[in-house]
């Protein structure tokens, strides 16, 4: 059963370490994400997120919001729950590293300047998850293969 492809992107480690890194970071995630899609927390919502993506080179603008804005929303969902955790931590890590090269750089390594150390940081938090899976509570320990 172990070698069916969904059992292997549910395989978790046994630890509890996923929990504490997941939880914070799925909610920054979520938060981010509902900022760019309907405007919540002080947000642009997808209009004014897509104009600022296009300004930046991120063109189609709209377009492109709503795909970082889904990615971060139900990413963020995902790893709160602990549900396909791997491959939501893959697509966030994909998308700060969009940003950190597409947006950031330029600014320097500091958050305080506009710079990508926010966005690396998540990037880093991401790349954890994509390795060791959700962890013990989680959705997919439950429902696939403990590593």
């Amino acid at each position: 059963m172990n070698n069916f492809p969904i059992q292997r992107i549910l395989a978790t480690d046994d630890g509890a370490g996923a929990l504490v890194l997941r939880i914070p970071v799925g909610i920054i995630f979520a938060a981010h994400g509902a900022q760019k899609l309907f405007g919540w927390f002080g947000g642009y919502g997808l209009d004014g997120t897509g104009q600022f993506f296009a300004s930046v080179g991120l063109t189609p603008g709209y377009p492109m919001a709503l795909l970082a804005g889904l990615v971060e929303f139900l990413g963020g969902l995902a790893l709160v729950v602990g549900l396909l955790v791997r491959p939501a931590a893959a697509a966030l890590a994909g998308a700060m590293l969009i940003a950190v090269f597409a947006v950031h750089w330029s600014k320097g390594f500091f958050a305080a300047n506009g710079g990508y150390e926010y966005a690396l940081a998540l990037f880093a938090a991401s790349l954890a998850l994509v390795f060791s899976g959700a962890g013990r509570w989680s959705a997919d320990r439950a429902l696939g293969a403990v590593r």
